[in-house]
């Protein structure tokens, strides 16, 4: 970062007195400055400057290449804002950056909150159910809206989902001379559409939110009946082994369940469903538990769905699973990757017990009843009993 060409900097309410030495050196000197209509306000930008397109087009900071340029985003800039943006697509050695106060910093400040034990969300571009995952009695959240209109729809949401009594704070124009704070109950709160910076914090109060443990009951999910039911996927989930950052394949996902629960625990996940009404169901079961971005629904027919995919950390097979499926499938496996095939059929038995002898693993049958009825008194209902292999690439 001898001599980088453009630098990155953080501007809040308060304008340039706000900003550090070297921040306004910076703005001084560049031929350029990128930012949002009320950021090149602030900084008192005129002629030099240069509004956001809508949507925002990184290459249009990437055509300036080689001369002085700058760009104002709001507080931190690499806190859900442009900062991340720009870095991939430059090299380390063509940018700087000069951080101002975070919009988080700021409302967990005004509201007494440590911000370590605080989830932080950029809903300004996204849909209110990020919050899904995060949603729990108690829960402390400060989410970035775009504006009043905006802050009294995600109120709603809240109140639509069981969270209405929650206290919500409406925090305008943090840091400048314009600030106020408005505290209100989600259900009572009113819209103020003529606020264009509202950032809204929450404390969940009402339902209980998500369990945490593997196997969500079924009736959450949308689906026809191809689903992995709740014992066998928590059983699956056990074997799968999800940490935060890695890819799963499931393949024939059905609902996508095993999808979403893979997700929830931080990583990623391509759902591959032939069929494209349950293709359907599982993108919409990635957007109720507000995981459409971390889920990639694939509507075809695996192992030719495969192509261009990089290769998975883990692979669930529900069923449907054959010797040329399989064959595709290890090849493309990573040393350590892990693999689990369900069997519900004789001949999808047959193999898994043949894959278990050649590929070593875990073997493991199950056998399920739940309670029913029988005339005036109660029985066993046995389910179909299912055969689970697992095993490390």
């Amino acid at each position: 970062m001898a001599d980088p060409w453009l630098t990155i900097i953080g501007i809040g309410e308060d304008g340039l007195p706000g900003l550090s030495e070297a921040s306004r050196k910076a703005l001084s000197a560049a031929e350029i400055v990128f930012g949002g209509e009320r950021h090149l306000a602030l900084a008192g930008i005129t002629d030099r400057g240069r509004p956001w397109p809508v949507p925002f087009d990184a290459g249009i900071v990437l055509s300036c290449r080689g001369r002085p340029t700058a760009v104002l985003a709001s507080g931190d800039p690499f806190w859900h804002g442009v900062g991340g943006s720009l870095d991939e697509k430059l090299e380390a050695d063509e940018w700087i950056a000069h951080p101002a106060r975070s919009t988080f910093s700021l409302a967990a400040a005004r509201l007494g909150w440590r911000l370590e034990s605080v989830v932080c969300l950029g809903l300004h571009a996204a849909p209110f159910e990020r919050l899904v995952p995060h949603l729990a009695d108690g829960a402390r959240v400060i989410c970035l809206v775009r504006d009043g209109k905006a802050a009294g729809d995600l109120a709603n949401w809240l109140t639509e989902r069981g969270w209405g009594a929650s206290p919500l704070w409406a925090l305008i124009a943090l840091g400048g001379p314009r600030e106020r704070i408005r505290q209100y109950r989600a259900e009572s709160y009113p819209a103020e559409p003529g606020d264009s910076l509202v950032t809204v914090a929450l404390e969940a109060r009402g339902s209980r939110g998500i369990p945490r443990s593997s196997g969500l009951a079924d009736d959450l999910f949308v689906h026809d009946g191809q689903i992995t039911k709740r014992p066998m996927r928590a059983l699956a989930l056990s074997a799968l082994s999800p940490r935060p950052r890695e890819t799963l394949w499931d393949i024939g996902a059905g609902s996508g369940s095993i999808s979403v629960e893979w997700t929830l625990c931080g990583g990623t996940a391509v759902a591959i469903e032939a069929r494209e009404g349950r293709a359907a169901n599982i993108r919409s079961n990635a957007a109720a538990f507000g995981l459409g971005h971390r889920i990639t629904v694939i509507a075809g027919a695996a192992p030719g769905a495969l192509a261009g995919l990089a290769a998975p950390d883990a692979v669930f097979f529900g069923g449907g699973l054959d010797d040329a499926m399989f064959a595709a499938v290890w090849a493309r496996l990573a040393p350590g990757a892990r693999l689990v095939a369900h069997a519900v059929t004789l001949e999808t038995e047959a193999l898994l017990l043949e894959l278990h002898q050649h590929h070593g693993g875990e073997l493991m049958r199950i056998e399920i009843a739940h309670v029913g009825s029988l005339g005036g008194r109660r029985s066993w209902e046995a389910a179909r009993p299912l055969l689970q292999w697992s095993a490390v690439r």
